[in-house]
């Protein structure tokens, strides 16, 4: 019902009102003959009021309800856009930039090509041969593709990339730090050089992995419930798994 809608049956009950009170004050002076057409009108007038009322009632019930859905639906777009604010921020590397070329050389200087993520993935392999740290693989466009629905829920593509792209900013920090000797160290660092000892156990040997920690640590990537989801999507693609123990759980790259 329409907003002119409830203004006319407002109007509407108003004038039911109205006459049923002219009524009322004509019984004090009419016959008794006509007391009972007086009394039988009032009862009618009664009667369409409490119809009135009953719409307007429902009326005010569907508006309340649509109001209701239009807060949620507010609720979703303004997730949506801190969403499209972080992706802004957090842009990665292998995506092309507003007012930049869609090329970006990944070659030898001033060649250049088409950006994709397996230029980008290249250019990670070079990286863990000479750094001896490895970074996990964006994830292909058909990858993700494969991946069910129930599991991304509203997470794009692009915004999987860019977590994966902090998960590689975790590992770097960390294997950086445990690769420098440790009385090149100052205190903090120690301090993280210890603990990553600490988490270290047999099963680990010769892998890499983080754990929430280092997510907080070296990231501003919230560990909550789209952190889980963004871990399931990416066991799905074998890009990492779990190991548990010692009350700690770490994400292996795979």
């Amino acid at each position: 019902m329409s907003h002119c809608e409830l203004e006319d049956i407002t109007l509407h009950l108003n004038d039911r009102i109205s006459s049923t009170r002219r009524v009322l004050e004509l019984r004090t002076i009419a016959k008794d003959q006509d007391k009972r057409v007086i009394l039988g009108k009032i009862g009618q007038d009664i009667l369409a009021i409490d119809g009135l009322l009953d719409q307007f009632e429902k009326s005010v019930g569907r508006q309340k309800d649509l109001l209701k859905h239009l807060k949620e639906l507010e609720g979703f777009f303004e997730e949506d856009v801190q969403d499209g604010k972080n992706l802004r921020d957090n842009m990665p590397t292998h995506m092309p930039r507003k007012g930049q070329p869609a090329v970006h050389g990944i070659g030898s200087a001033g060649q250049s090509g088409p950006v994709n993520v397996q230029a980008v993935q290249q250019v990670h392999t070079r990286k863990t041969s000479k750094n001896q740290i490895r970074e996990m693989e964006f994830i292909t466009s058909p990858e993700f593709d494969t991946i069910p629905q129930y599991m991304k829920g509203r997470l794009t593509y692009e915004q999987l990339n860019t977590a994966v792209e902090s998960i590689n900013t975790a590992v770097t920090g960390k294997y950086k730090i445990l690769n420098q000797p440790a009385k090149t160290l100052n205190n903090a660092t120690r301090k993280l050089h210890q603990r990553y000892k600490e988490e270290e156990n047999k099963d680990t040997k010769g892998l890499f992995f983080i754990v929430e920690a280092d997510i907080k640590e070296f990231t501003q990537m919230k560990v909550d419930k789209r952190f889980q989801s963004i871990l399931s999507m990416l066991r799905h693609c074998q890009r990492l798994r779990e190991q548990r123990g010692g009350g700690i759980t770490r994400y292996v790259l795979l």
